[in-house]
């Protein structure tokens, strides 16, 4: 807004009159980052996505995407951020229009959100299990295991006769963890008690890490982002690399598969494993980097956390994948028999088998194992949490940070109740699916395009000059208009062209659970239209197309936040300060009438006597300048704090409005 004189006056960062928050340093922040991009994704997903597309041919798509579409954008959202000192949906000043991109990606978040913590919650059932006398996994125990099928995990399985024997672990994970259903065609059940302590434990700790913002959440940062996976593991015993079996593990993760090269669905896995892994299009990003000083170096921030989460994701497959091919040749199997599949069935399923077969003490491993899962599960749930409060402060700046926090607490913990049903594994997953999957393509693709070709490509990159002092390369502008387009949308339509119908294992989901996933989609998609509209209601212009035309500029509040920074941002790249005069998008509140006198001039006073009332020549005088002056006040627009408003009443008009978008 302006001031008096015309002058650049500081940006409220917070809406609240309070200064934004800022990490405690650097390391703070790249921790938090790494803590939320290597996360379960990295251990559970990541391995198994590369076995299914190629073994050792998927890293080399795997790592062309990395460099072409994921480090591009990872660095984009990071300097956003940075730029503008706002959240995922603030920062959308910048092109107003497309607002409804970054409510989408609200959207989004919220919904992985919703079962992240269930997921967490499931290691911290597990994690109190290993701390059992015998591991709860490793016999098959009448109260909750079908006898007649149940096999312990220390049983020959190529002795085996019988296709219709399961074993231990996996029976214990679906029938004493999950109580899980055949199908979910009667409903799914009420919340497992003991689950419900588990998720609601899982929620007190996310809830207690952002209880104070990024001052809280960055020296949790500290042990979140610390504990790699890689670095659990090595604490086994079977991690050496002449440990049975662990080689011929290995060789079955990396052994290429060249002819997958040429399979799209290759591709495709590679793209999503890239957006889940560092998080991009979802809005943690944009939100942690509002937190950094305005001259943090960025594209050094970004290069650091993309390298560290490929490395992990790598590491954990060599890791987990030696672990099964021990498993394998304790159980004189082939590697491929040992895999129950990816996700949760890999970590709650596959690998407590292979630590039940651990010598010495195996209990230790398990709880250094599930230890490592829930510290991970923390530091991407923080992020994902962080993402909602940060814009729940910034759309309603009177909410507090503890009372934004316990809102979302609460309310995640209320939603997330249907994830820890017998029938909740089939709603994650149909939630993952609509929420979380392919739609988040048609956000970063809006995305891309609205900075790099509405905002300007040089635009973009002045600003970026502007805070770093280095201009962003060719390629990286190459990758920004030109690939990361194209590419996303090939993805997305390759996805919709080959989309199968959703299933849970080899079960399918009735007509009403498709329905709610489609619903989903469609209040995604429609924030979009909604907030468009909005803008284009607000929007300055006298003509429906000159209200369109100006939404797609930016608004007032987009620049830098701090007031000499933001000096020197207008005078470096000769822009005018949208905050000292009407340049906003935003339209004006319809001028007032001047205000007529409301007396009229009446005959001439008469007086009870004779005698007439004489007024002496020095209070005339005044009289008369008194009323000279007010007459000229009226007259001229007022410089005042303000003033604007004031000339309105007085005028009609408005002359001197600080029109600021908030």
């Amino acid at each position: 807004m302006g001031d008096d004189n015309g002058q650049i006056i500081e940006k409220d960062q917070n809406g609240n009159g309070e200064p934004r928050a800022r990490w405690g340093n650097r390391i703070e922040f790249l921790l938090s980052c790494i803590a939320m991009s290597v996360g379960l994704g990295n251990v559970w997903r990541f391995p198994f996505t590369a076995y299914e597309n190629g073994g050792g041919a998927f890293l080399l798509p795997y790592l062309f995407v990395l460099m072409t579409i994921g480090k591009p954008m990872y660095f984009m959202e990071l300097a956003l951020g940075q730029f503008s000192s706002h959240g995922s949906v603030k920062v959308w000043s910048v092109v107003p229009a497309l607002k409804g991109v970054g409510y989408g990606q609200l959207t989004a978040t919220s919904a992985v959100l919703s079962y992240y913590v269930a997921l967490m919650a499931l290691t911290v059932f597990y994690f109190f299990a290993s701390f059992s006398s015998v591991l709860p996994w490793m016999v098959c125990d009448p109260s909750w295991a079908d006898l007649t099928r149940c096999v312990d995990p220390t049983t020959n399985l190529s002795q085996l006769t019988s296709n219709d024997t399961m074993g231990s672990t996996e029976m214990y994970f679906q029938m004493n963890v999950l109580k899980e259903l055949p199908n979910i065609d009667h409903g799914i059940g009420l919340p497992c008690w003991k689950l419900t302590l588990c998720f609601l434990f899982s929620w007190l700790v996310v809830f207690l890490t952002m209880v104070k913002g990024v001052h809280s959440s960055g020296k949790v940062a500290y042990f979140t982002g610390n504990h790699l996976p890689i670095r659990r593991a090595d604490h086994s015993p079977d991690q050496r690399a002449d440990a049975p079996g662990a080689y011929d593990g290995v060789v079955f993760y990396i052994k290429p598969r060249w002819n997958e090269l040429l399979n799209a669905r290759v591709w495709y896995a590679a793209i999503t494993q890239s957006f889940y892994s560092l998080s991009i299009g979802f809005g943690p990003l944009v939100m942690y980097s509002s937190y950094n000083d305005f001259r943090d170096p960025v594209a050094r921030d970004a290069a650091i956390i993309s390298v560290a989460d490929m490395l992990t994701s790598l590491l954990a497959g060599f890791v987990i994948f030696g672990i099964l091919g021990n498993l394998a040749h304790e159980l004189d199997t082939t590697v491929d028999q040992v895999i129950k599949g990816g996700g949760t069935s890999l970590a709650f399923v596959s690998y407590p088998q292979a630590l039940a077969n651990f010598p010495g003490v195996p209990q230790l491993f398990a709880v250094l194992f599930f230890l490592m899962l829930f510290t991970l599960g923390v530091g991407s749930a923080t992020a994902l949490t962080g993402c909602v409060i940060t814009i729940l402060r910034e759309e309603f700046p009177s909410v507090s940070q503890l009372a934004a926090t316990t809102i979302v607490s609460v309310g995640g913990f209320l939603v997330g109740l249907v994830y820890i049903t017998p029938g909740g594994q089939f709603i994650l997953n149909l939630v993952d699916f609509f929420g979380g999957g392919f739609i988040v393509f048609i956000l970063a693709t809006l995305e891309v395009v609205a900075i790099q070709w509405v905002y300007g490509i040089n635009n973009f990159c002045d600003d970026l000059e502007f805070m770093t002092g280095a201009r962003p390369n060719c390629y990286l502008k190459f990758c920004w208009m030109f690939f990361i387009p194209l590419a996303l949308m090939a993805i997305f339509i390759y996805s919709v062209a080959t989309m199968q119908p959703l299933t849970y294992g080899k079960v399918g989901y009735p007509d009403s659970a498709m329905i709610c996933g489609a619903l989903l989609i469609l209040l995604t998609l429609l924030m979009l239209p909604v907030c468009f509209a909005r803008e284009v209601y607000r929007a300055n212009g006298m003509t429906l197309l000159e209200r369109v035309r100006s939404t797609f500029q930016p608004a007032a509040d987009w620049g830098p936040a701090e007031n000499e920074q933001r000096k020197e941002w207008l005078q470096a790249t000769g822009r005018k300060d949208p905050l000292a005069g009407r340049e906003s998008h935003r339209r004006p509140r319809p001028p007032l009438q001047p205000r007529r006198p409301s007396y009229r001039p009446g005959p001439e006073p008469t007086y009870r006597h004779s005698v007439a009332f004489a007024v002496p020549p020095p209070a005339l005088e005044r009289g008369q300048r008194r009323l000279a002056e007010l007459t000229r006040r009226h007259s001229a627009p007022h410089r005042s704090l303000g003033g604007g408003y004031v000339n309105e009443a007085v005028t009609g008009s408005r002359t001197d409005v600080a029109d600021e978008r908030v």
